[in-house]
């Protein structure tokens, strides 16, 4: 099976590395830089409780000129436009994309442009950044990629290419519940921990557990408005998560405004809140939490 993964940053550079070190048919879609810096000093990946990959230089094309059989996606909202412009030509009469973008925005672009058949539901867990170096960092034991059709039809082919490649690649025969689930948690953690720019501890040191909690379930109660009631292990799960006093846990997104970078605000954030009020929901934490980053936006636009 033939492979392209759009980027090699935290996200497809991860995943890409895995699946190399693993013997799969694996090519990267990068700008040029990127490539000049895979060409140059290899794929690196530092994973300390996964185990680190030092690889030389992948496969790598600038522009998509043939199809192939899945296509990882992996870019950020912001740059979705883009993305899809760039795997056009890689996407065959038999071709599959894989998106791994959070929230749920994307599913509607992708579907006009390439048409629902072509496009599987998909979802990571991982916490990686990519390094000034090129290297990818991974910083913790989670690296986990759900994926299926959203009908639920097995597809034996994709799951023997995603998983035996030292990550946790796992088909779901209900993938857009595990989306949804994965959105609500997200925003949550995103929404809370940029809010009061620190962690999950740090948040829980300072006694606002009561306040992220109070936010997933804001976020909890638009998913489940949305159709995608979430079981009581989810919850008891992830209350655990954003309540646990010495966890070092936050989000992607909390780095990138620390470092003056784009952030998703609206595909994670404002979106949902957007289909709170659809439903006529009180979300009022939802609601600051999106303030704010778009206050961080418009600062940032400001010359």
């Amino acid at each position: 099976m033939r492979i392209l993964i759009l980027g090699a940053g935290a996200l497809g550079g991860y995943f890409g590395a895995r699946l190399l070190a693993a013997g799969r048919d694996v090519t990267f879609l990068v700008r040029p830089a990127r490539a000049q810096n895979l060409a140059t000093h290899g794929l690196h990946l530092l994973s300390p409780e996964r185990g680190d990959l030092h690889l030389p230089p992948p496969p790598t094309i600038t522009t998509a000129t043939a199809p192939y059989d899945l296509i990882l996606l992996s870019a950020k909202a912001y740059d979705l436009a883009s993305a899809i412009d760039a795997i056009a030509p890689a996407v065959g009469p038999a071709t599959l994309i894989l998106p791994l973008l959070n929230g749920m925005a994307h599913m509607a672009a992708l579907d006009t442009r390439f048409g629902p058949a072509h496009v599987l539901g998909g979802t990571s867990f991982i916490s990686a950044a990519l390094a000034p170096d090129g290297s990818i960092h991974h910083f913790n034991a989670h690296d986990t990629l759900f994926f299926g059709h959203r009908q639920g039809s097995p597809i034996p082919a994709i799951t023997a290419a995603l998983t035996g490649a030292n990550f946790r690649g796992e088909h779901r025969p209900n993938i857009t519940q595990d989306m949804w689930d994965k959105w609500s948690f997200l925003a949550s953690l995103a929404g809370i921990t940029c809010l009061l720019r620190a962690s999950i501890g740090q948040i829980a040191s300072a006694g606002a557990t009561p306040l992220a909690l109070a936010l997933f379930a804001e976020c909890r109660s638009v998913v489940t408005a949305e159709g995608y009631p979430q079981s009581e292990e989810f919850i008891t799960l992830n209350n655990g998560f954003l309540s646990n006093p010495a966890s070092p846990l936050r989000a992607s997104m909390l780095r990138d405004l620390e470092a003056g970078n784009p952030i998703e605000s609206h595909q994670i954030v404002g979106d949902l809140l957007e289909r709170a009020q659809a439903h006529q929901l009180a979300t009022p934490i939802l609601a600051i939490a999106h303030a704010h980053l778009k206050a961080y936006e418009a600062r940032r636009a400001t010359p």
